[in-house]
């Protein structure tokens, strides 16, 4: 077990990574105000545990939220598209223009309509999730063999037979592919939301300790939202294995 582990391409891949960093640091001397050491990251992680801690549970609750959302009204209007032709040929449309808007703008406007509340930050995740999970669920349907489903007709399956056991399962592996890049959007998301204004959470100190110049502050909090994105991208995978299999 300990072996497979080790062997592991991500972990050998981090480990080339923190090798790589340590000893550029080290070889060229280079400046903490442009990259600090790994021990100086983590002595910054440690002093700071309580108050990292908080901000990442307070942005990855935000993320999750605005996650959960954008994948059921994505999902809900990749099927709405699908049946309904002539309300696809009017609305999705605007559904790509309004991710035209940038999401600075939008956010400003999320901010101003609800405040520097919870909920602002999870509708701005939710504006960056929904998209990808409309079109992928709208072509996973629309990729379904149209001899399959002349055959469930022909013995007499319903239509929402058809699309429970037929083009739902057939579109999972694609509505798949969306979650994991809406997870990675919703968490850009929830940080955006955070610059407008907070007390709490990983876009918080990232805007502080850049107007601080605090440049180890900074790395350390890349390094966090890295391993939350790692993290929250390995758990939908992992459900994708368990919910998917067939697609992988």
């Amino acid at each position: 077990m300990t072996k497979r582990l080790l062997t592991h391409p991500l972990l050998v891949t981090v480990l080339l990574v923190l090798l790589f960093w340590q000893g550029s640091v080290t070889l060229f001397s280079i400046s903490p105000r442009y990259l600090p050491s790994i021990q100086m990251v983590a002595q910054d992680i440690q002093a700071n545990a309580a108050q990292l801690l908080a901000s990442t549970g307070r942005t990855a609750l935000e993320t999750l939220l605005g996650f959960a959302l954008g994948t059921a009204f994505g999902v809900a209007c990749g099927i709405l598209f699908f049946y309904v032709s002539w309300i696809d040929r009017a609305w999705f449309p605007l559904f790509v223009v309004s991710q035209t808007v940038p999401v600075i703008a939008f956010g400003a406007l999320v901010v101003i309509w609800f405040g520097n509340t919870l909920f602002a930050k999870v509708m701005i995740a939710f504006y960056l999730t929904f998209l990808p999970v409309t079109l992928n669920t709208k072509r996973g349907l629309q990729m379904v063999d149209p001899l399959h489903i002349s055959l469930l007709r022909s013995f007499g399956a319903s239509g929402m037979k058809r699309f429970l056991v037929l083009h739902f399962p057939a579109a999972a592996p694609s509505i798949f592919v969306a979650l994991k890049l809406g997870i990675s959007l919703s968490l850009v998301g929830a940080i955006v939301g955070e610059w407008f204004g907070d007390t709490v959470g990983l876009g918080v100190l990232l805007i502080q300790s850049m107007y601080n110049e605090d440049v180890v502050r900074m790395w350390t909090l890349i390094v966090i939202c890295g391993l939350t994105g790692a993290l929250l991208y390995a758990v939908v995978e992992r459900c994708e294995r368990k919910l998917a299999w067939w697609g992988k």
